[in-house]
């Protein structure tokens, strides 16, 4: 069945589209200059995450319902950031701290485009998305609590 969208919501998910692809060059980039091998892998794992965010994006775009369930599957597996006791390095501490705030704005954005659905299917679609969205929030926050470059008071 495909998908008739709004000019409105075409709008918000071509917008988020570009978050999407920003979250994706910076994971990569950031993965390649962190020092801890376990960053790395972090950061590595989120990049493979936000492509298929940025490939639902564009089915939902392209008329296409998008299918959640190998992503559901996949994502009740992990843990983000719980047991990584990574370095106090001052370069990682500052790709970490980029990259939440990184991803407490795309989380947010994603309220608007939900919002704005009409159809539930999509709706869902980017409930799911925004929800890994928190979840890469909350392994690079526990990684960074774990690694003593973060002491919430």
């Amino acid at each position: 069945m495909a998908n008739q969208l709004s000019q409105k919501e075409k709008l918000l998910l071509q917008d988020q589209l570009k978050h999407e692809q920003v979250c994706i060059d910076k994971y990569r980039s950031y993965a390649q200059q962190a020092q801890d091998p376990q960053l790395k892998q972090l950061f590595n794992g989120y990049a493979q995450q936000e492509q298929q965010h940025y490939n639902t994006l564009e089915q939902i775009l392209q008329g296409q319902t998008p299918s959640m369930q190998g992503q559901q599957q996949q994502q009740q597996q992990q843990v983000p950031g719980q047991n990584l006791q990574g370095s106090n390095n001052p370069n990682d501490a500052g790709l970490c701290n980029d990259m939440l705030m990184t991803e407490k704005y795309v989380s947010g954005t994603y309220d608007t485009a939900i919002f704005e659905c009409q159809q539930n299917s999509v709706r869902q679609a980017l409930n799911h998305i925004q929800k890994e969205e928190q979840e890469h929030g909350e392994g690079i926050f526990n990684y960074m609590k774990n690694s003593g470059m973060y002491q919430p008071q």
